[in-house]
């Protein structure tokens, strides 16, 4: 018998869908969500297997997997028939193989939904997986591979695990090819399609987390998703315990230099730190991010933009992991960039030198507390499937009453815990990775699966105190309050229904329209400024002038507009065939 919990779910003041949690006889755990105004209906599908339970020599079997499993089922036999019956109602379909996890997901017509779903539930029931299907599959993803291979996104992702131990499943090869599918497998005597029934076998009820969103009510859907889901298998397989760090002594203090496909120059410096959802109620990371990749007067990226040598700056925390994590400080150099590399280091290190010596406040705490609170209850409603494929992972990470928030919120202060994460963004812990060209003629080491020349080099912590020491001598320090904040979120009363916009103010040169929203009720706003300019647009030279212009433009404003954007509020600036157009809007 099914067990529909009563979970009392933390949720948005604007969320009106209604949630029930649900545990299947076999220990699949489901989330039911019943919107009523929706016309599309979409399920996603989390299973607690990913490439890291790939078998030594076999890479890229998880994937090759999630692959195989679109192709049939005992049920519905015909070739592609869930992909097709998708497709043919309105819908989409796709799927992700992950470290830890293997994601399915798709959206339908929301009349179409019981059919789709029943399609879908034999994925995890009786696939086929046909012998004349495997060779097929297997070109499939050897063809994504070699996709993969022009983009220097996965190649430098490659290399920053090549460059970790050997024993840790951080390191291996993830999305397989035909030479791990079917060349290798074959000289080992390997039978692939044997060897994917049995990795199948680790897809158990039990590692299993299902989210579906409907049109009906909670009990239509809880009664269709007893029906479907209850024959999934459980074998009682015990999910994946990854390793902790997979950096250690030897992968640490190194510069790595690479040579990409595109040109550009990119700088990445990262350190392994202690997971973030391990305090994901005290977010130190959160903290960190926001100071570090701040864009305001005093910060990094301000000072390297103003001198020229960079054009972004990212920074924070990421992982394909609970138990390790990486942060890191992102950015893309300009060729003076390029030239002061050592320079922009010793900067980034001089302003988490700073932090250290200036202390955690507790006042930034709760800004970011007040406006993360914001942005969490006032949230726009997104498409099903983007909601479902985003909600499921929290099913696996937090208790249920969480599973809506996740570490959207967090709610306390611990001082402790941000310098613990300080500490670890140490010389001594860290790994530099710089993408460029220019490097060409200079490398010395190819990383194996997508042939990335690099070569290495010893980052000693006295080199790093020399790099602080001739570092820009500009002042660093931290943002002051974020005056864009709102203090005061109550919506103003509106007497009548109002229709259509009303004009405020007419005058020779302007027009002020205005209309309240009288559908959502939230504390939003948005604002169109509309430049009229007969001059932007009567000759090429006119044209090329307003576009520079636009660009100078938001460029200059990007400082004062980091704090807006902080609390919430965008801008853009278009041109238009008269001119140009400002656009502000809450998030």
């Amino acid at each position: 018998m099914a067990a529909a919990g009563n979970v009392e779910f933390i949720r948005a003041r604007s969320d009106k869908r209604e949630y029930r949690r649900l545990l299947l006889p076999n220990a699949l755990e489901c989330l039911l969500i019943s919107d009523a105004d929706t016309d599309k209906a979409a399920a996603c599908m989390e299973v607690g297997v990913g490439s890291f339970s790939d078998p030594e020599g076999l890479e890229g079997l998880a994937h090759f997997l999630e692959h195989m499993l679109f192709y049939a089922s005992e049920k519905y036999p015909g070739e592609q028939d869930y992909t097709k019956y998708i497709s043919e109602h309105g819908g989409s379909s796709n799927a992700f193989t992950s470290s830890e996890t293997t994601n399915f997901y798709f959206d339908v017509n929301a009349d179409n939904f019981e059919e789709a779903l029943d399609r879908f539930a034999q994925f995890f029931i009786k696939p086929l997986m046909s012998q004349d299907a495997v060779l097929r599959e297997i070109k499939a993803v050897d063809s994504e591979h070699k996709k993969n291979l022009l983009s220097d996104g996965w190649r430098m992702h490659q290399l920053q695990k090549h460059l970790a131990s050997k024993d840790h499943p951080y390191h291996k090869f993830s999305t397989g090819s035909w030479e791990t599918l079917e060349t290798k497998p074959k000289e080992r005597g390997l039978d692939i399609r044997l060897e994917l029934l049995k990795f199948y076998e680790n897809y158990s009820a039990n590692l299993m987390h299902l989210v579906v969103y409907v049109k009906e009510s909670l009990d239509c859907i809880q009664s269709l998703v007893e029906s479907l889901f209850s024959h999934v298998k459980n074998t009682d397989q015990r999910s994946f315990k990854c390793p902790s760090q997979p950096l250690s002594a030897e992968h640490l203090q190194l510069l790595v230099k690479a040579i990409p496909i595109i040109e550009g120059d990119y700088l990445k410096i990262s350190w392994p730190v202690t997971p973030n959802i391990q305090f994901y109620k005290e977010g130190p990371c959160r903290y960190l991010s926001h100071l570090i990749g701040h864009e305001g007067e005093g910060s990094i990226f301000h000072i390297i933009k103003e001198l020229g040598w960079a054009m972004d700056l990212v920074a924070g925390a990421g992982s394909d992991s609970n138990e390790y994590s990486f942060f890191s400080v992102g950015m893309r150099l300009t060729d003076a960039g390029h030239d002061h590399m050592e320079d922009i280091i010793g900067l980034v290190f001089k302003y988490i030198h700073l932090l250290k010596e200036d202390g955690i406040h507790e006042w930034i705490f709760d800004e970011l507390a007040s406006i993360n609170e914001t942005e969490f209850h006032y949230q726009d409603k997104v498409h099903p499937i983007s909601y479902v494929t985003s909600t499921v992972s929290s099913m696996r990470l937090f208790p249920p009453e969480e599973w809506l928030v996740g570490e959207s919120l967090p709610s306390k202060y611990a001082p402790n815990r941000i310098n613990m994460i300080l500490d670890e963004l140490s010389p001594e812990r860290v790994r530099i990775l710089c993408e460029s060209k220019k490097f060409e003629g200079s490398t010395n080491c190819a990383e194996p699966w997508y042939n990335t020349s690099y070569s290495i080099e010893n980052v000693t912590p006295y080199m790093i105190k020399q790099w602080i020491q001739k570092a820009p001598t500009e002042k660093l320090y931290l943002p002051k309050p974020n005056i864009f904040v709102p203090k005061d979120l109550s919506l103003k009363e509106v007497p009548d229904k109002v229709t259509f916009p009303t004009i405020l103010r007419k005058t020779p040169l302007s027009r002020l329209w205005y209309k309240p929203d009288m559908l959502f009720f939230t504390p939003k706003v948005y604002i169109i400024i509309d430049f009229h300019c007969p001059l932007s647009s009567h000759s090429p030279e006119a044209a090329v002038s307003t576009s520079l212009f636009v660009d100078l433009l938001v460029d200059y404003l990007n400082a004062y507009a980091y704090d807006a954007q902080i609390a919430g509020l965008f801008y853009s600036i278009y041109l238009t065939s008269t001119g140009f157009q400002v656009v502000t809007m809450t998030r």
